[in-house]
């Protein structure tokens, strides 16, 4: 009786804990379908009343939320492409071979991860600048690639470093090169590493705002994060709809939660592969 009254109030905490988190969630898609009128009421709806999609046909028509969103599109592919293509050879690198400047290079790593990001804003925006890069996919991805390559290389050292060597030599003694061996052998151990350390890239350069701020101040070149500000700045004399500023926050979501439906499974054991090996 003790065990299952301690279950049970562990599995009721986790309720209360899953409750907690996925509220704003639920406030925010209830609230996307309510009118502007309503959340301004003085007594709060947890409940949709009278739904409508009024707010999402304003965001989708009104706004240039498609511009945004092939913006946004684009560089988080190339930002996640580059990123695990960097990441995954200098973790293998790292992992793999001995060779000199080999220690100084994983503490350049460990420094470069603790850099602020605002204190090198003004050095970024004028090597874009010079380099005719702003506004540009070519130039956001640089900058996003750059800040999300070191810890993503920390992520893949440990799933590197987890697969044996010896399954490589086995193969080669089997009559195997050792790009095959590698690419049959070791690659396809290493994939819920590279789809886990790819969520994260896609996270990172997905939501990214900052950098963005500052490599795209044209108005017509924003990715989703600074066109969702627009909703604030362009409200500031009549008040903020906050219909539509639910709304917008919730396409924005969307693309994520298709891309982990897509990818939860390797997701899922690439995250616990990474937390026992290396």
């Amino acid at each position: 009786m003790t065990r299952r009254a301690q279950r049970a109030l562990l599995s009721l905490l986790a309720v209360l804990v899953a409750a907690v988190w996925a509220f704003p969630v639920y406030w925010m898609l209830s609230s996307s379908l309510m009118s502007n009128a309503r959340l301004r009421a003085a007594t709060p709806s947890f409940w949709p009343v009278n739904p409508t999609l009024q707010n999402f046909r304003s965001v989708v028509e009104g706004s240039s939320f498609l511009s945004a969103l092939r913006m946004s599109l684009l560089v988080t592919g190339v930002t996640v492409v580059a990123v695990l293509a960097f990441a995954f050879l200098a973790a293998l690198a790292i992992s793999r071979f001995r060779f000199r400047g080999r220690t100084s290079f994983v503490l350049t790593v460990l420094f470069v991860q603790m850099l602020p990001a605002e204190g090198l804003f003004i050095a970024q925006y004028k090597m874009l600048s010079g380099a005719q890069l702003l506004n540009s996919v070519v130039g956001v991805s640089v900058l996003y690639t750059a800040a999300i390559v070191p810890f993503t290389i920390w992520m893949l050292r440990g799933f590197v470093a987890g697969v044996p060597l010896e399954l490589e030599e086995a193969a080669m003694v089997d009559g195997l090169s050792r790009t095959r061996a590698f690419l049959r052998i070791t690659f396809p151990l290493l994939a819920p590493g590279l789809v886990a350390s790819g969520v994260y890239a896609f996270l990172q350069a997905w939501n990214e705002f900052t950098i963005a701020l500052v490599a795209l101040p044209d108005e017509k070149a924003k990715t989703l994060p600074l066109w969702l500000r627009t909703f604030l700045s362009a409200s500031a004399n009549r008040g903020v709809d906050w219909g539509e500023v639910m709304a917008a926050s919730a396409l924005l979501a969307v693309p994520v939660i298709v891309f982990f439906l897509f990818v939860q499974g390797r997701m899922t054991s690439g995250l616990v592969a990474g937390a026992v090996k290396g």
